[in-house]
Parts: C-alpha cells; structure tokens; sequence
C-alpha cells in the first residue's frame, strides 16, 4: 500500500510542476502584451518562475530519491543478512 501512495505523489507532483511551467509561461506573455515595458517584466517572470520551478521541483524529487534509495539499500541489506 506504501508503494501505491508513493507512486502516486510522484504523479501528482509532476501534474503539479507542469503545470506550473504553464502557468509561468502564460503569466510571462500576459506579462509582456498587457503591462507597458512589459517585456522585461515578462522575462523577469519566466526566469523567475523557472528557476523557482526548478528548485522546488528539485528539491521534491530529491526527497522521493532519497526515500527510494533508502528502501533499496534497506532491502539489500536483508538480502545479505538472509545469505549469511
């Protein structure tokens, strides 16, 4: 049952991350074609929204990895304790 959960946070968050990258990539163009001088301001919001993406994004994959290698080594573990 773990593994379910775990296989579905995985999903929802990269739904999530995409969307994020739409919703960055759309407010940077309304940015820039509502906003007089919007073109800076709309660059400012891609470059902004994405590396925000990128560290958040990042930062969750970064957990789920951490949680997937420690079940690997724990189950590699067992499988050399039962060997011995």
């Amino acid at each position: 049952m773990r593994d379910f959960f775990i296989l579905w946070l995985e999903r929802i968050i990269n739904v999530i991350v995409i969307l994020g990258g739409l919703g960055v990539l759309i407010g940077g163009l309304v940015t820039m074609f509502t906003v007089e001088g919007g073109l800076l301001a709309g660059l400012g919001i891609w470059f902004g929204g994405a590396l925000y993406l990128m560290l958040m994004g990042g930062f969750i994959y970064l957990g789920l990895g951490i949680y997937g290698n420690t079940r690997r080594t724990a189950e590699a573990i067992e499988k050399l304790a039962s060997q011995s």
